[in-house]
């Protein structure tokens, strides 16, 4: 099947370029955050809420206005690292999609909503708003030119410290350039483009960092026992510890003189399994074989300098 072309998006995603229009022209929201309520809305549309530019269309601007409101709340739960209380509610986004939905929720998928909106941020509304962000953004037209992105637009507010970059192509070179090939399965619904939601994930998305009791030495056998029998037999990608580094300070000796890694990475099938694991917290405790395992989301930054094979 050809890539769709640039006039098919429009017209397919028409609903959401008038909303988007909204937004950032008749309600001045930022172009910044303007793309992170139209990412989190297509995420949430994805994770089960369906219709929901449907029904957002619908309503008159007021309310527009309000859900839009409700969707910076979402995204800005999802950036903290603090759960919010369970009175936190987002009750006119349950009221019209008809189900019970809260921040609390949303938050014990936050991994997969971090994901998830990159994603949709990448894909889709980088592609089918260019043309809306040049009426808002400086020197966004020909011949004005990024030094080092001469197709892109600058975005104030990218790269996002939660939910990184966003390259938007400048609308008159997507017109004259095909830039669909590597990712038109995204622009349009599971079935249609046979969309897996999961490609875009990156490694670090689905892993976690894991860590055992100094004295009491963990096989990557052992933690991958323990996580399949708790979460799918296919749910385990990978155990990655080091067991030779002698000089790393995460080797200790045990009682036997063996050499014990007192971490490891755990590599799953997908980002949902993470959330499966933590259920909206920071750490959560296992036991196997008489002996603790702590699991933690996997920080790159953090975690990257670690000795691992």
């Amino acid at each position: 099947m050809s890539p769709p072309t640039l006039d098919q998006l429009h017209t397919y995603h028409a609903h959401e370029r008038v909303i988007f229009s909204k937004l950032i022209l008749q309600f001045s929201r930022s172009p910044s955050q303007s793309l992170l309520v139209m990412a989190t809305w297509f995420w949430l549309e994805n994770f089960g809420f369906e219709d929901i530019f449907a029904t957002i269309f619908a309503l008159p601007d007021r309310l527009i206005a309000s859900f839009a409101n409700e969707a910076v709340s979402c995204f800005r739960c999802i950036e903290s690292s603090d759960p919010p209380n369970g009175f936190d509610q987002i009750p006119l986004t349950s009221r019209y999609l008809q189900k019970n939905i809260s921040l609390p929720m949303i938050y014990k998928y936050r991994y997969t909503a971090i994901a998830g909106i990159k994603t949709f941020l990448t894909t889709i509304c980088s592609r089918i708003f260019s043309d809306i962000l040049t009426q808002v953004l400086p020197y966004s037209s020909p011949p004005y030119f990024v030094p080092g992105f001469h197709h892109s637009l600058i975005i104030p507010g990218f790269p996002h410290p939660t939910f990184g970059n966003i390259n938007v192509m400048r609308p008159d070179v997507v017109t004259g350039v095909n830039t669909f090939n590597n990712n038109s399965s995204f622009l349009f619904p599971k079935g249609l483009w046979e969309w897996n939601d999961h490609c875009m994930e990156s490694e670090n998305d689905r892993t976690m960092f894991i860590t055992f009791s100094r004295g009491f030495p963990v096989s990557p056998a052992e933690v991958k026992a323990l996580f399949t029998h708790m979460f799918g037999e296919k749910c385990v990608v990978g155990v990655y510890m080091r067991e030779d580094c002698v000089s790393s300070p995460n080797i200790v000796a045990c009682n036997n003189d063996k050499q014990q890694s007192l971490f490891a990475k755990l590599v799953l099938d997908s980002v949902v399994t993470v959330d499966r694991i933590l259920q909206g917290e920071k750490l959560q405790k296992f036991r196997i074989n008489g002996k603790h395992i702590w699991a933690r989301k996997y920080n790159e930054k953090k975690d990257g300098r670690t000795c691992f094979t």
